[in-house]
């Protein structure tokens, strides 16, 4: 079921369990423009039974927030323009290279191209899938790109992110509303999960230069600015405190500079930026 986010912005939440992310559909008087493509065939087709329960007008557009497989392997199942930014597309013509048979997959899984997770996903969720071969993108756009759905402007731009180096977010100014895909999240690097520590203070600065109030993400679904602003707050704390690959220095610091011991997220965030200075070492 789509959930209500106002009279024009609609979403359907994630589900972790099976490795769904959010997916979002914006409505202008004209047109209607979708927020990621899902995880798979099924996924899409999910979302788009949901969406035929609404009077919107006709999805024109759909925009990837990034290369990630969870995000665009639905992409066929729009009738729509289809926009990413360059280095988006650069990375999903890897992806319109494979094959999605059983042999292939696990070639990719056994070479670390694809999860173990994603060839199960695509095993159950895309039909046919030893003739799927992934579509290409129709919009490709360098930094920023706006679109009007009548009445209704989206403002599309590539930003710093800890989470990948081609991350787009969506903002509906008349709305105050922005989605974040994954932006604002951590990576895994040989498998160590991290913030990168050098684009958090840049990251932030991109996002916030924003005048929202709701904020949609990829594995959370909605958070307002209140609970956006605490979660800044304690990335940025814990980033602070973290000068070197040692977690006992790292708690000590947090410790002197804030005269008390770091909550369950700070401490989960310091663990991630230590882990960045480990991988930054290697």
């Amino acid at each position: 079921m789509l959930n209500k986010l106002s009279d024009t912005i609609y979403y359907l939440s994630n589900q972790d369990d099976r490795e769904r992310p959010t997916l979002g559909i914006v409505c202008g008087d004209q047109y209607s423009l979708i927020i990621d493509s899902g995880n798979s065939t099924q996924h899409a087709k999910d979302f788009l039974l949901e969406i035929e329960k609404l009077n919107v007008p006709p999805i024109k557009y759909l925009v990837i927030t990034h290369a990630h497989w969870d995000h665009f392997l639905g992409m066929n199942e729009f009738d729509a323009t289809v926009i990413v930014n360059s280095q988006t597309d650069e990375l999903l013509k890897e992806w319109q290279s494979y094959r999605f048979d059983d042999s292939s997959l696990q070639k990719y899984v056994n070479t670390n191209q694809m999860s173990a997770k994603c060839m199960e996903i695509i095993q159950v969720d895309i039909p046919n899938r030893e003739r799927f071969k992934l579509s290409s993108p129709n919009v490709i756009f360098e930094n920023t790109l706006t679109i009007d759905l009548g009445n209704k402007v989206c403002k599309i731009e590539r930003i710093k992110s800890t989470h990948t180096d081609d991350s787009t977010i969506i903002y509906i100014p008349d709305e105050k509303v922005v989605f974040l895909g994954d932006a604002a999240y951590g990576t895994t690097t040989n498998s160590l999960y991290h913030f990168k520590q050098s684009l958090l203070l840049p990251m932030i600065k991109d996002i916030q230069k924003y005048d929202a109030e709701m904020f949609l993400l990829g594995h959370e679904s909605i958070c307002d600015s209140d609970e956006m602003n605490i979660y800044w707050e304690e990335l940025t704390t814990a980033s602070q405190a973290v000068k070197s690959t040692s977690l006992i220095n790292a708690l000590e610091c947090f410790n002197v500079e804030n005269k008390r011991d770091p909550n369950e997220n700070e401490l989960f965030f310091i663990k991630a930026f230590v882990n960045d200075q480990i991988v930054q070492s290697q």
